[in-house]
């Protein structure tokens, strides 16, 4: 295993250089090695997490006590990490390259933006309702909405314009307070700014310091063609405001399609129960059926038994993504008469006699309730 590299080498220093010194090093260091100077190149990034990690230990005068005595054995005791990500180095030390480099640094990178306070906000749901040919279609919805929003008095940050933050006397504005036990420094979050690192003296007046406030807002939701029940739409940055300028939280949407009182749908197919006569089922008919884009005619093949279907081309749900679209499917049912004129009845048995079938011998009466029992179940029809 490869010995890591002296701190005070890393950054040309003595073991008795000052804080300012320190400091000093440290910013010539990032300017030379700043990722953004030097894009796609590992070694600068590597050199500048190195420099980082020296500035992070030397910097805090308890990690150095503890480094000068013990050497880096010393600060696994401690809460210090090296740093693994560049993104972890501009999250701890935001303040200082606004410091070294002004606002925006280099490519915006270490600036006020990416402060360790700043969090996004959270993820709000809502269940909304639509109707199954709104599903088909596509439309768009409006709802109203009470969430947080960022405090326009403010601008989120939670106390006037006039007014700006200090440093947290007790943990000078790290967040964190130490505490010594033998050769081990251990640390907790801040008592006296709650591990904000600042204090503020003068809240907004509007939010009390919060950076947000209670609102009522109407969200427009651009419902796609072919959605159907448990369908999630996202509304980006719609959500809960963030904290210390932080991002917005995301709004989900699910979906939930109302039944149809004719259609049902199976994938991207619509179906539908069509009853049609003994008579239309035997001779075979042309029938208009509805659709979900109006009226289309039918073609009732001769001989279709109840069960069987005839299927409209494309006349189903359209993909969301694709350009695939369903099936319109019409399940035929037979229709049986129940209630007979004296010349139906007579045709029927006619009808029965030249097909070799011997009709019931006495026929029931017009009104007379009949006396056959529920259809029983079995394995084939059940």
């Amino acid at each position: 295993m490869s010995q890591k590299q002296d701190y005070y080498e890393i950054l040309g220093l003595s073991k008795t250089c000052s804080f300012e010194e320190i400091k000093k090093a440290y910013r010539q260091s990032a300017l030379k090695f700043h990722p953004d100077r030097n894009p796609d190149d590992k070694s600068s990034e590597e050199q500048f997490k190195k420099a980082s990690e020296a500035y992070e230990v030397l910097s805090d005068p308890q990690k150095r006590e503890i480094y000068d005595r013990f050497g880096h054995a010393g600060l696994s005791g401690t809460d210090f990490h090296p740093f693994t990500r560049v993104e972890d180095i501009f999250d701890s030390f935001g303040d200082l390259f606004e410091d070294f480099f002004g606002l925006g640094g280099f490519g915006g990178r270490g600036a006020r933006g990416q402060r360790r306070r700043a969090r996004r906000g959270g993820d709000l749901g809502y269940e909304l309702s639509v109707e199954f040919l709104e599903a088909y279609q596509g439309c768009e919805k409006e709802i109203q909405v009470r969430k947080s929003v960022a405090c326009e008095e403010c601008e989120g940050k939670g106390h006037p314009a006039s007014s700006h933050p200090t440093p947290c006397p007790q943990c000078q504005g790290r967040g964190q307070v130490f505490h010594s036990q033998g050769f081990f420094t251990i640390s907790s979050t801040c008592p006296h700014c709650q591990g904000q690192g600042e204090i503020i003296k003068v809240l907004c007046g509007k939010c009390k310091g919060h950076g947000s406030v209670q609102a009522e807002k109407k969200l427009k939701v651009k419902i796609p063609p072919g959605v159907e029940t448990g369908n999630r739409l996202i509304l980006k940055g719609e959500g809960e405001a963030g904290s210390e300028g932080g991002p917005a939280g995301d709004f989900y949407v699910i979906l939930n399609v109302k039944p149809h009182e004719l259609f049902h749908r199976e994938g991207l197919d619509v179906w539908m129960a069509l009853p049609i006569s003994i008579v239309q089922a035997t001779l075979g008919a042309s029938l208009t059926v509805p659709t979900l884009e109006g009226e289309e005619i039918i073609e009732i093949p001769r001989g279709i038994e109840s069960g069987e279907t005839v299927t409209l081309e494309r006349k189903g749900f359209p993909e969301i993504r694709g350009n695939h679209r369903g099936n319109q499917v019409v399940q035929i049912m037979l229709k049986t008469p129940k209630h007979l004129t004296p010349r139906q009845e007579e045709l029927l048995r006619e009808f029965a006699r030249e097909g070799g079938e011997e009709p019931a011998v006495t026929p029931s009466k017009p009104g007379e309730k009949s006396k056959a029992k529920k259809k029983r179940k079995f394995p084939w029809n059940s």
